[in-house]
C-alpha cells in the first residue's frame, strides 16, 4: 500500500510541469488525483499517464482565479468523490516583466490573480470540508522571490510574498482542526512555462509528498526548499 492509500488529492495546474509530476507521483503513492487546469487535452493526457500506471485520477477543467467555477468544483467534488484530504496550489507563473512604471492594471491583476487569489479561493473553498473531516494537508508552491528582488517582477514577487503571510495565517488558524499548512519552493525548473529553467519537476515531488503525507505532530506553517 502507498503513503496515501484512501486519500483524495486536488492539484491546481497539474497538466504541465511541476502539478504534472506532483500529481503523478500522489497517484503512484496511492491517492485519487483531481487534476484541474484551464486545458483538458493536458490534464487527459496526465490522467492516462496516471491510468496507464494503475492509479485513479478525475479531470475536472476549471479556471481557479474565478470564485464561482472553484465553488462549482468544490460542490462537484463533493457530490462524486465525497472528501478532499490533500490541496497541492500550484497554480502560478511570472507573468510578463515589467517594471511597475510600464505596468498596466491588467498584468498586475492577472499576476495576482494566478499566484495569489487562486490559492485563497481553493483554500477558502475546501477549508470547511478538512475541518469536518478533522484532517487535511495544504501544500502551497511559493518562489524564492517572496523575499528578493528582480527588476521586472515586481507583480510576482508581492504575490509570493501575501501567498507565504497567507499560509501561514491558515498554519495557525487550523492547526487544531487537524490541518497542517505548509510551502514549498521548487527551485528554477525547467517547465512548459520556464523552457530556461534548470532541473526536471520530477527531481523535487518527493518533497511534496513528504509535506503531502505529515503526521499529525508534523511541521506546520513552513517554507520547504527543495534540495536543503
Amino acid at each position: 500500500m502507498g503513503l496515501m492509500t484512501n486519500q483524495v488529492a486536488l492539484v491546481t495546474g497539474a497538466g504541465t510541469g511541476l502539478g504534472r509530476a506532483t500529481a503523478i507521483q500522489l497517484a503512484a503513492e496511492g491517492a485519487k488525483v483531481i487534476l484541474t487546469g484551464r486545458r483538458k487535452e493536458k490534464l487527459d493526457e496526465v490522467a492516462l499517464i496516471i491510468e496507464q500506471a494503475g492509479g485513479q485520477s478525475f479531470v475536472f477543467p476549471v479556471d481557479v482565479t474565478n470564485s464561482e467555477a472553484v465553488n462549482r468544483l468544490r460542490d462537484k467534488l463533493i457530490a462524486h468523490i465525497g472528501q478532499i484530504d490533500v490541496l497541492i496550489n500550484n497554480v502560478g507563473g511570472t507573468g510578463e516583466y515589467s517594471t511597475v512604471h510600464d505596468m498596466t492594471f491588467s498584468l498586475w491583476d492577472h499576476t495576482i490573480r494566478l499566484n495569489l487569489y487562486s490559492s485563497f479561493l481553493v483554500t477558502n473553498a475546501f477549508l470547511p470540508i478538512m475541518r469536518k473531516q478533522k484532517f487535511g494537508r495544504i501544500v502551497s508552491i511559493t518562489s524564492a522571490m517572496a523575499n528578493f528582488e528582480y527588476e521586472g517582477l515586481g507583480a510576482y514577487s508581492a504575490a509570493k510574498a501575501g501567498l507565504e503571510g497567507l499560509m501561514r495565517t491558515v498554519a495557525i488558524e487550523e492547526k487544531n482542526h487537524g490541518i497542517l499548512v505548509n510551502m514549498f519552493d521548487p527551485g528554477n525548473l525547467k517547465t512548459e512555462q520556464n523552457p530556461y529553467g534548470e532541473g526536471d519537476p520530477a527531481m523535487v515531488v518527493a518533497e511534496i509528498v513528504k509535506l503531502a503525507t505529515l503526521p499529525a505532530d508534523g511541521m506546520n506553517g513552513q517554507v520547504i526548499r527543495a534540495n536543503q
